[in-house]
């Protein structure tokens, strides 16, 4: 698979982990990750209010399911990020730097109202092109 960064000097630079868009070559298989909240495989919510840790626990689980198709947040090419206060923006980049390379995926984040779980701050899916 050959993923590549589409860049127009018509819009401006992403102001996050994130690109304006990507091309996918030679796709042979799509992943099409649920949106994910900060679980323990138990159930329970682990980072409550911690906007850092909900996102890193969602990137590793994002990580783990990915890993059952053999893929990696290398294949992520769309993620789509559903927070409850947008001001935490800059909190949620920082973790998803440490987990996502160039060319980043393209992205979408949402201000919502509420998640299924009011202890949840942030969830996240995900398009993962593997092959």
């Amino acid at each position: 698979m050959e993923k590549r960064e589409l860049v127009s000097d018509q819009l401006n630079a992403p102001l996050g982990v994130f690109c304006q868009a990507i091309e996918v070559s030679n796709a042979q298989k799509l992943v099409f990750v649920s949106g994910l909240t900060s679980r323990a495989p138990d159930g329970s919510v682990i980072g409550e209010g911690d906007i850092k840790l909900q996102t890193e626990t969602i990137l590793k689980n994002m990580q783990a399911v990915l890993a059952e198709s053999g893929g990696t947040l290398k294949n992520v090419v769309k993620v789509t990020a559903y927070i409850r206060d947008m001001e935490m923006f800059k909190e949620i980049h920082e973790v998803r730097a440490q987990y996502f390379e160039k060319p980043y995926p393209a992205s979408t984040m949402v201000e919502v109202s509420r998640l299924v779980d009011p202890r949840h701050v942030i969830e996240i899916e995900a398009i993962a092109v593997i092959g």
